[in-house]
C-alpha cells in the first residue's frame, strides 16, 4: 500500500467516506450561498464559511467526537471574526486633527 494510499484510508476511518463529506459540504454551503449577503463577502469569509461546512460535514458523517473538528470551526470562525474587523477597521475615517 502507497503512503497516499495509507493517509487516506486513516482519514476515511476518522472524516467518514470521501463522497458523503463532500456531498454534506456541498449541501450546507448551497444553504450559505443562498444568503442575501454571500455575495459581499470578502475572501477570507468565503473561505472561512466554507472550511467550517467541510468541518461540520466531516464530524457528522465521520467520529463526531474528534475535537479537532471543532477546534478548527473556531479558529475559522476566528478568522472570519478578524476579516470583519478588518474591514470594518478599513471603513473607519480617522479625525481630522
Amino acid at each position: 500500500m502507497s503512503d497516499v494510499d495509507s493517509t487516506l484510508n486513516e482519514r476515511g476511518a476518522r472524516y467518514g467516506n470521501y463522497s458523503d463529506v463532500a456531498s454534506t459540504t456541498q449541501q450546507l454551503m448551497s444553504i450559505v450561498e443562498s444568503g442575501a449577503n454571500y455575495e459581499h463577502l470578502n475572501a477570507e469569509q468565503k473561505t472561512s464559511l466554507f472550511m467550517i461546512c467541510n468541518k461540520i460535514a466531516r464530524a457528522v458523517n465521520g467520529d463526531p467526537q474528534y475535537f479537532d473538528n471543532y477546534r478548527d470551526i473556531a479558529g475559522y470562525a476566528t478568522l472570519a471574526e478578524r476579516a470583519c474587523e478588518a474591514v470594518r477597521g478599513a471603513n473607519v475615517k480617522s479625525p481630522v486633527e
